[in-house]
């Protein structure tokens, strides 16, 4: 996947990312997702939530190139598409491990390369299983055994990590309606409260318009 320098000179970013980079400043902003309609269709199709949720996110992510800024061998810029990098839970020794999975803009596709990593790599013990992780990807994690508002991973890397942080929390039930808390952590450099904002309401959208989307062929 080709990784596209960003020339900082004619960049009308520039002020803004030397500004917050200097200053090392991250936020994360945490929503409620209604996934009522999400779910209702999920269960008639028999398909997984995880995997919807991951689909949904990576769709976003893939959308918007601020979600897709970081640095690659010192050097600025960002990815033409991104993919997938999510954490799935042992129950036996309540460890975790983090996988990865093919994107594919179409849902059918993208559940298929999830279910045979997930058939892979399910009882694989160890942080990371799937080996090779492609430099093109940013993390995914759920939390389902408790409902948040609010979520904040620190990660340093020496103020270089620009990419966005995915955290999602266990629905509730609200007035009739089932509400996901999700988190979203970035780095103010290249995403200010606007873009956090874009990404919770186009996942809304995503989960209000799963009719058009959550295809299994």
């Amino acid at each position: 996947m080709k990784f596209r320098a960003i020339n900082k000179e004619n960049w009308d970013r520039t002020p803004y990312f030397e500004h917050y980079l200097s200053q090392k400043c991250t936020f994360s902003l945490t929503a409620n997702i209604d996934i009522t309609r999400l779910l209702e269709h999920i269960r008639d199709k028999g398909v997984k939530f995880y995997p919807a949720l991951i689909f949904m996110v990576s769709n976003v992510v893939n959308a918007h190139e601020e979600f897709r800024t970081c640095f690659k061998d010192g050097k600025l810029g960002f990815w033409d598409e991104m993919l997938p990098s999510y954490t799935i839970f042992h129950r036996d020794n309540k460890s975790f491990s983090s996988i990865w999975t093919e994107y594919s803009s179409e849902f059918h596709r993208f559940y298929k390369n999830y279910n045979e990593d997930i058939s892979r790599y399910s009882n694989v013990k160890g942080l990371i299983t799937k080996k090779d992780e492609p430099p093109n990807s940013f993390p995914i994690s759920m939390i389902p055994w408790i409902s948040f508002t609010g979520f904040n991973l620190n990660k340093n890397e020496d103020n270089n990590y620009l990419l966005p942080i995915i955290t999602s929390g266990k629905y509730f039930t609200l007035d009739s309606k089932i509400l996901l808390p999700l988190s979203i952590q970035v780095h103010h450099a290249v995403c200010d409260g606007y873009h956090a904002s874009v990404f919770i309401n186009e996942l809304q959208r995503l989960a209000d318009e799963c009719h058009d989307w959550l295809q299994l062929e």
